[in-house]
Parts: C-alpha cells; sequence; structure tokens
C-alpha cells in the first residue's frame, strides 16, 4: 500500500522551512533590538537604553497619531465586521442562483484591484464631496477604511458558515423558535470566533493602511504610519523602531487574546 503524500518528508523541507522562518522574522527581531540602542544611528550599537521609548511616549505627535490610528481602526473595524457578517450570512445560508457567483466577486473586489487604484478613486470622489459639502473630518478616513476591510473581515466568517453545521439551526426552527431567536442563540454563538477573526484582521489591516490613508486624508490627520512614512523621508532615528515595538507587543497580545478565546470556546 503506498504512503499518503506528507511535504514534512520530503528532500529539502526542512532548510527551506528554517530559512524562511529566519527571512520572515529576523528583519522583525533586529528591529525590536535597536529600538534599544542608547544611539541615534541604526546601525551601530551603541549600548542598552530605554531612550527612544521614552522619547516616544512624551512625543505629543506621536501620541495623537497613534490615537487617531486606533480609533479610526476600531470604528472602521466594527462597521467592517458587522455589514460582512450579514453579506456572510446573504451569501451562505441561501440556495444557490444565477448572480451569486457574481456577488462573491464584488465584495472581494478590493483584495484583486491594486490599492494605488482604490486610493486614487477615493481622492476624486471625496475630493469632490469636500467641496460639495465642506466636511473635512475623519469620516473620510473611517469611510475608506471601512470599505477596503469588508472583504478582509468577510472571508473568515463565511469560511466560519460554511464550515457550521446546519442541524442545531433546523433543529431551532423545528422547536419554533423565529428568523432571528435562532440566530442569536445559536448561529451567533457559533460565529462568534470566525467575527473575532475577521474583526482582528480588519483592525490590523486598517492600523496598518498607508497607501489609502496618505490619499484620503486632510491635513492635520496623519496616521501612526503615515507619520512614521514622513519621519524616514527626513531623519530615521531608533524612535521609529520603538514605535514599532510597541505596536508589535500590542499585535502579539491580540493575536494571543483570540487564540485563548478561540480555544475556550471550541
Amino acid at each position: 500500500m503506498a504512503r499518503s503524500f506528507d511535504i514534512r518528508r520530503q528532500t529539502g523541507f526542512t532548510t527551506i522551512a528554517i530559512f524562511t522562518f529566519f527571512a520572515l522574522y529576523l528583519p522583525i527581531v533586529v528591529l525590536v533590538v535597536f529600538a534599544f540602542n542608547a544611539g541615534d544611528n541604526l546601525s551601530n550599537w551603541q549600548g542598552l537604553s530605554w531612550r527612544w521609548f521614552q522619547k516616544a511616549a512624551q512625543n505629543g505627535e506621536v501620541i495623537d497619531a497613534s490615537i487617531r490610528s486606533l480609533q479610526i481602526a476600531a470604528v472602521a473595524a466594527v462597521v467592517a465586521t458587522i455589514v460582512a457578517t450579514l453579506a456572510a450570512i446573504a451569501t451562505t445560508r441561501t440556495e444557490g442562483y444565477r448572480g451569486l457567483t457574481a456577488k462573491y466577486a464584488f465584495i472581494n473586489l478590493p483584495l484583486m484591484v491594486p490599492e494605488i487604484v482604490t486610493a486614487v478613486a477615493l481622492l476624486i470622489f471625496f475630493s469632490r464631496v469636500k467641496i460639495w459639502t465642506g466636511y473635512t473630518g475623519l469620516g473620510y478616513l473611517i469611510t475608506a477604511h471601512t470599505a477596503f476591510c469588508i472583504p478582509f473581515a468577510y472571508l473568515p466568517i463565511r469560511a466560519r458558515l460554511e464550515n457550521m453545521d446546519l442541524t442545531l439551526e433546523r433543529a431551532a426552527a423545528d422547536l419554533y423558535a423565529t428568523p432571528w431567536k435562532a440566530f442569536r442563540h445559536v448561529t451567533l454563538p457559533l460565529l462568534w470566533p470566525g467575527i473575532i477573526a475577521g474583526f482582528m484582521l480588519a483592525f490590523v489591516i486598517s492600523l496598518d493602511d498607508v497607501v489609502i490613508t496618505e490619499f484620503v486624508k486632510s491635513g492635520g490627520q496623519d496616521t501612526l504610519p503615515t507619520y512614521m512614512l514622513g519621519q524616514i523621508r527626513r531623519a530615521i532615528t531608533p524612535e521609529v523602531n520603538a514605535i514599532s515595538a510597541v505596536f508589535l507587543l500590542l499585535s502579539i497580545a491580540a493575536v494571543t487574546i483570540f487564540f485563548f478565546i478561540n480555544r475556550k470556546q471550541a
């Protein structure tokens, strides 16, 4: 009897895997290490120090940009997750019909369109809206981030719905539960890990965005990524490393929390 194919048994798999992990994580390790550099030079280690973390914590522009980034990402992720959840239910809890595939493609279109194209389109559209309304607040950034975060939230939620057993939902309907009660007491608790995954993915994508934000934002609306980009254009100091290290820590904490929540529900 022929053995089943196992990629881990192939020649060179371990070497390629180790090299890939080094290529992915070694630059991050270097970034974090040099965040503690006492000197001003990124390429010359001059001792261990918390200097750049303290400088970043005392930098008003960094604090404002960080708060603005978190606000935009939180609102955009919540709205995108709600819309994605409704869209996933509408496209999975239904019989197949003509046009359903076109709806899948339409929802996932922002994933396939180059980000620069989306950014230019939003710039042209919002510039006209600004002229008509006179409004120049953060609403444009939140709307833009929500729009391109929807497919990122949609994919894990839809995957969760497609893998869910319909037995409990059908049993609730047989026991005269209304569609809303069946969704609230049966579907939603089972779908919760997918919703959390979709929210986290949308939040991180929004928090990380540079291209669309750079095109859509008005004066004085720098997010942390666009602020860091501006700093790199002028002068690179370990302060950028310190900011990146803090956000890396927050990302690791978010992933850890999601892991334990998902494990508990499983």
